[in-house]
């Protein structure tokens, strides 16, 4: 079995977007605010979606299940107060447990949370807990820039955020960390502060004592884990400066990375120095990167291709990262599947 860790809601019916846009108007101009009850997305409309561009790739390209979460980018905390992100998670999540619904076989639904600038991590439980209870998701998306690209949030080891810890130990479940939009012009979105977000968070964890608190505590770091990679011996030799220990062996039983890198020489590498129990199949399709590469023909984001061709990859460790990883990481995807007789 094929499992893509790293999916999203990309193409939700137009609906979700126009919705959207009248909870926006709706800060300014109280009067223009919608219900959720506003929105209407059937169920044929939700499978259309899904059928013509997520399945589609998915089947074409050999992929069997996504675990999928609400559009990153639309996840955008920084906008409105924690009223409206409450909101809006609740839709985008309820969306997803829809899609899982529909298509059991080839989806397990991520949420994400009501995160909002300033506000305590801790209010985002409730949404927390009902996405794994009455959605079944296997894991969440954790933001650590609700700002949106101002980080004037604490880091990650900051005992702020030690109720969502709490809870992810307590359900069993790992956490992508994945930051949104960004609205400083320093930043682009995905070309920057993506990448940028994934490199903080694992550096803020090599700098703190987290993993002693949480000790089977997991965190998804996207992207190919950013920077981390190309630059592990930077992050070795700040360790021993810092007198920490060094990552492969401080870091290595809490943080996994994914294989969202668009082109073979990236995913060389990052097999190379992440050892193979730490990388997850991922792709993201239809996300940042949806174009065809004029140099090979095939799409960028068409990653299960570079796995295949990574000369230094056994085929016991191609299983690996393609499902075993997976099932050890998301133990309550794991389970389901069990339960199916997979």
């Amino acid at each position: 079995m094929i499992i893509d860790c790293h999916g999203h809601y990309t193409t939700a019916p137009q609906a979700l977007a126009d919705w959207r846009d009248r909870q926006i108007a709706g800060i300014k101009d109280p009067a223009q605010m919608p219900r959720a009850a506003d929105l209407h997305i059937s169920d044929d409309e939700i499978r259309e979606t899904i059928e013509t561009n997520q399945l589609r790739y998915m089947r074409e390209r050999g992929a069997d299940l996504t675990i999928f979460s609400p559009r990153a980018s639309f996840m955008a905390h920084h906008i409105g107060d924690f009223k409206v992100s409450s909101t809006w998670a609740a839709i985008c999540n309820e969306l997803c447990h829809r899609v899982a619904n529909l298509f059991p076989e080839h989806f397990a639904m991520a949420a994400m949370l009501p995160q909002s600038p300033g506000v305590a991590p801790a209010t985002c439980i409730p949404e927390l807990e009902k996405s794994v209870k009455e959605y079944g998701a296997v894991a969440i998306n954790l933001n650590p820039d609700p700002s949106g690209g101002h980080w004037t949030a604490p880091p990650l080891s900051d005992r702020s955020w030690y109720p969502i810890y709490e809870k992810m130990v307590e359900y069993d479940i790992p956490a992508m960390i994945h930051v949104s939009t960004s609205c400083n012009p320093c930043f682009h979105t995905t070309g920057a502060h993506y990448l940028n977000a994934d490199t903080t968070a694992f550096m803020q964890c090599l700098t703190s004592d987290l993993f002693k608190d949480f000790p089977t505590l997991r965190f998804v770091v996207p992207h190919g884990g950013g920077a981390v990679p190309y630059h592990w011996g930077r992050f070795r030799g700040i360790a021993l400066r810092m007198k920490r220990p060094l990552p492969e062996d401080n870091l290595l039983d809490n943080i996994y990375f994914d294989t969202c890198v668009y082109h073979q020489p990236g995913i060389d590498l990052l097999t190379r120095v992440i050892p193979v129990k730490n990388v997850l199949f991922a792709s993201e399709m239809i996300g940042a990167v949806r174009d065809k590469d004029p140099d090979t023909g095939f799409y960028f984001d068409d990653t299960k291709r570079y796995i295949e061709a990574a000369t230094t990859l056994s085929e016991a460790d191609r299983f690996q990262i393609y499902e075993g990883n997976a099932r050890r990481v998301y133990p309550r995807l794991d389970a389901a599947l069990k339960a199916r007789g997979l």
